[in-house]
């Protein structure tokens, strides 16, 4: 570690004197078919380690630290640079991964391995690691129909909706439908566990065999319509069309029309056939049955008259029931729309509040808001005005019928237009996030008894009569509410946060458990299951039983028969920390300090701290943090420099951050750059008023294979007093860290609040740190070696006892008593201190000799924490962290 303006003196090599590698590697699984429980993770020791060479492999590499050979005597290279030395990496996990216990693979372990140490574990579950298995005690076994994809591969294909429909006259045969960006596809359930006939592009590979249409403009709502054999769905452009529920939707739609001038945001078929639709705005429409069937009858040369004809036979119920000026529904999104057979009622949802509808007479029977109030304006209008809702009886005809009126006085246009006002401002206040926005409808569905269920953002769920009056309410989760399904006499409620909770229709919990790991968008239920559409895009699909005594049978069944669709896999990860103290390196001493990653490295990691120093430039920095900016000259050229020696080993960079003088970047094998997903960076800073960024930390999180690593490259506060600033950095950025996702328009969003902390299924807020399968934090964590003088330091690293030394090390006293890096653990290293050293001066005449003389310590450090709950004897010393870095 270095201040600024001062650099370490390096070897020629760093490798030179270091004998063997620091390993961290990971066992992990994917499955020989798709429809499989959701996988986990567990840790193995790493393979036999090879013959030693000069390119050491699988290392974590480490610098801002000098690397001594026997004799002390090193040459010193064309630029100042800080040298490195070798520390832990980690491991990768694919879908689906194994089981909790670790299991050693077959062959040898590593001869040279060496203890890790091991900091106490919290008293709380926020620096545990998850609970991760392919089959967890706490949920039932899932059928994956289409297993989470990489982020980066739903751009322009996302998911949105899902519905089910039998084809008529196959029997028991269901298909699911899924609406998305890309146009509609379609699973046969009776297709669900073959494995794919063909190729599927990036992001499919373990889906079941579906079938997709063209491509089409963005479709956001289904609806089934078995009676008819059709599917129905609205797309972004306003368009609405109907697919055969036995017909490829690749062969096209069998009818299609511009209906509305916006987006179709809901659609519902009434018992009397006529098709609903909403859209923004307030706008709904309803097209009429006749001309619907008459053009699904035409033949195919037919269609685009029949279509026209589709098009131009509907009522605009916003313009039929508006008065002088006013209307009595809210000028807001229509997000949902429900046929309530039973009662010839249509239900339509705004933002807060309901409309029903006769769905014979197109007849607006009421308006409420979510508290089960009438609306003021629909009893105004209703009152004085009982002719304004007389309903167009010519389906066909293009004149528009002129509606009869009652005179309207100056006082009512005056409250009309004061009304209309208003409500241009709740529509807007809605919309730009104002007001109370977490009672927001979010979904809306009917149980068997005839009761409609509301749920809302805050995570509540309402019980209505068919007549639109608020019977009950429920709070059983704090989280928003994504989706309802009914089935029988349950109530399946998917929320927010990926939970599932399953209610009987008196609103008593049943059971639950964590579903997905990001919003449950859609479920609806298909043969014997209810699936569910995650906001990542996967499909899962959920015995109706479930909760129940056949869980526990199929569990069991599918450990036995685990092996069949587990296949483990190795990856290594090389780790390399510097302060870099605002110098530039040589191409020449990055190779050296780089080596050359072997064939077994997959991906490269580099913290660099204090790449650019200096007030003005920290206040410019923090300045751009605000406005999401970052970046600057001196980082660019590290990268670009780090880059291009890596471009030569078939190395790419996937990501990077920066914050003022922080940088981290990680760079992967292009071989395995489809397995790396869902790449997200955050920054804290921890300088002055937790606002400025010389001390702090930058994280990248990704998805390998399914397993979610994130590395944190930190810089604490300084000077040997401030352990407990230190301590509390530490705390601060685990707590604090929120992982931004980048803007690409998917509904992939992690689940976490403005706070960056995860909703748990007991209700327990938790950072986003403690949903990590690995964490690997690395940089100049300026923990200094205590109650030793300069010159015993100096005396015991010439003698080279190190054991002694870290007798005196804060860190390591801090993490025995529990106060920092807890439950997360770290390579007995066996390398002298890293700091301080001046520029230009090799070995021991390296470390600082001012006036000041300043203790040597070991600042610069790689802990990490796997999704085991401790080392124990389960991996010894063996695995999965070996460290033997000597002189």
């Amino acid at each position: 570690m270095a201040d600024p303006g001062e650099a370490a003196t390096p070897s020629a090599s760093p490798w030179d004197d270091v004998p063997d590698d620091f390993f961290l590697s990971v066992s992990i699984s994917s499955p020989s078919s798709p429809p499989v429980p959701a996988p986990i993770l567990s840790t193995s020791p790493s393979p036999p380690q090879p013959p030693r060479s000069s390119s050491l492999p699988f290392t974590s590499t480490h610098s801002s630290a000098a690397s001594f050979s026997d004799s002390l005597h090193q040459a010193t290279p064309p630029e100042p640079i800080h040298p490195s030395h070798s520390l832990p990496v980690f491991s990768a996990a694919s879908r689906p991964a194994a089981a909790d216990v670790w299991r050693p693979p077959p062959g040898p372990h590593h001869s040279n391995s060496l203890p890790e140490f091991a900091a106490s574990a919290s008293a709380s579950h926020v620096h545990r690691p998850p609970p991760r298995a392919a089959l967890r005690a706490d949920r039932p076994p899932p059928l994956e129909l289409r297993p989470r994809p990489p982020r980066e591969s739903q751009a322009g294909t996302a998911l949105r909706a899902l519905a089910c429909c039998a084809a008529p006259g196959a029997g028991t045969s269901t298909h699911l439908w899924a609406a998305g960006d890309a146009g509609v596809r379609v699973w046969d359930l009776a297709d669900a566990f073959r494995s794919p006939t063909s190729r599927r592009r990036w992001g499919d590979e373990a889906s079941a065999p579906f079938r997709e249409s063209r491509r089409t403009p963005p479709a956001l709502c289904l609806v089934a319509d078995p009676a008819r054999g059709v599917v129905w769905s609205g797309h972004a452009n306003g368009r609405i069309m109907a697919w055969g529920a036995d017909r490829d939707p690749g062969s096209g739609e069998c009818i299609g029309w511009d209906a509305h001038p916006g987006p179709v945001f809901a659609l519902a078929v009434s018992p009397y056939g006529d098709l609903w639709s909403g859209s923004e705005g307030g706008i709904i429409k309803v097209w009429y049955r006749e001309a619907i069937e008459k053009s699904l009858a035409s033949q195919r040369e037919e269609k685009c008259k029949t279509s026209l004809l589709v098009e131009r036979s509907f009522i605009d119920l916003w313009t039929m029931v508006s008065d002088g000026g006013a209307c009595p529904l809210p000028a807001v999104d229509v997000k949902l729309l429900l046929s309530d057979n039973s009662r010839s009622k249509v239900w339509s949802a705004g933002y807060l509040s309901f409309a029903l509808w006769d769905s014979r007479t197109k007849e607006l029977l009421k308006v409420v808001n979510v508290d089960g109030q009438v609306d003021s304006r629909f009893d105004f209008l209703s009152d004085q005005d009982p002719y304004g809702y007389e309903t167009k009886q010519n389906l066909f005809s293009s004149p528009k019928k002129e509606k009869a009126r009652s005179p309207v006085n100056f006082f009512q246009r005056s409250r009309n237009a004061l009304m209309g006002a208003a409500d241009a401002v709740r529509r807007v206040a809605a919309k730009a996030g104002f007001g109370d926005d977490t009672r927001r409808i979010e979904a809306l569905a009917m149980s068997m008894d005839g009761m409609i269920w509301t749920g809302s953002a805050n995570g509540s769920l309402a019980k209505w009569d068919g007549s639109g009056n608020r019977l009950q309410e429920f709070q059983q989760h704090s989280s928003s509410v994504r989706s309802i399904c009914i089935f029988g006499t349950r109530l399946w409620v998917g929320y927010m946060d990926g939970n599932i909770q399953i209610f009987d229709l008196e609103g008593n919990l049943l059971g639950g458990w964590i579903a997905h790991s990001s919003p449950i968008l859609s479920m609806t239920v298909g043969s014997s299951y209810i699936f569910t559409l995650a906001g990542h895009g996967g499909v899962s699909g959920w015995k109706l039983s479930s909760p129940g005594p056949a869980d526990i049978i199929l569990r069991s069944e599918l450990m036995e028969k685990e092996t069949s669709f587990k296949n483990i896999e190795y990856l290594k990860v090389m780790v390399c920390s510097w302060n870099v103290g605002q110098e530039k390196a040589s191409y020449e001493s990055l190779r050296s300090w780089l080596k050359f990653p072997t064939a077994e490295v997959g991906v490269v990691v580099v913290g660099l701290q204090e790449v650019e120093m200096g007030a003005g430039f920290l206040a410019m920095s923090a300045a751009k943090e605000t406005v999401g900016l970052e970046g600057s000259p001196n980082g660019e050229l590290w990268l670009d420099a780090i880059g291009q020696i890596l471009k030569g080993h078939s190395f790419e960079r996937v990501g990077s951050r920066q914050m003022a003088g922080l940088l981290t970047a990680v760079w992967v094998r292009t071989s395995l750059k489809h397995s790396v997903s869902d790449i997200d960076n955050a920054a804290v800073a921890c300088g002055l008023g937790r606002a400025i960024g010389n001390k702090g930390a930058v994280g990248l999180r990704m998805r390998i294979h399914d397993r979610t690593i994130c590395f944190i490259n930190c810089h604490f506060a300084a000077h040997m007093e401030a352990v407990s600033r230190r301590n509390e950095d530490f705390d601060h950025v685990f707590r604090t860290m929120t992982f931004a996702t980048p803007s690409s328009g998917l509904l992939t969003t992690s689940i976490s609040s403005s706070a960056g902390q995860l909703l748990r299924a007991n209700g327990s807020r938790m950072p986003e740190l403690s949903d990590m399968d690995m964490i690997v934090f690395l940089g100049d964590f300026n923990y200094r070696l205590y109650d030793i003088s300069y010159d015993e330091a100096m005396s015991l690293i010439s003698r080279r006892c190190f054991d002694w030394l870290r007798k005196n090390d804060q860190l390591r006293a801090e993490m025995i008593s529990g106060r920092v890096f807890q439950g997360l653990r770290e390579g007995d290293f066996k390398f002298p201190p890293t700091y301080k050293f001046e520029k230009h001066k090799a070995g021991l005449s390296g470390y600082d000799c001012s006036e000041k003389r300043r203790i040597p310590a070991w600042c610069d450090r790689i802990l990490y924490r796997d999704s085991r709950a401790s080392s124990g004897t389960e991996c010894s010393l063996d695995c999965p962290v070996v460290c033997s870095v000597s002189l």
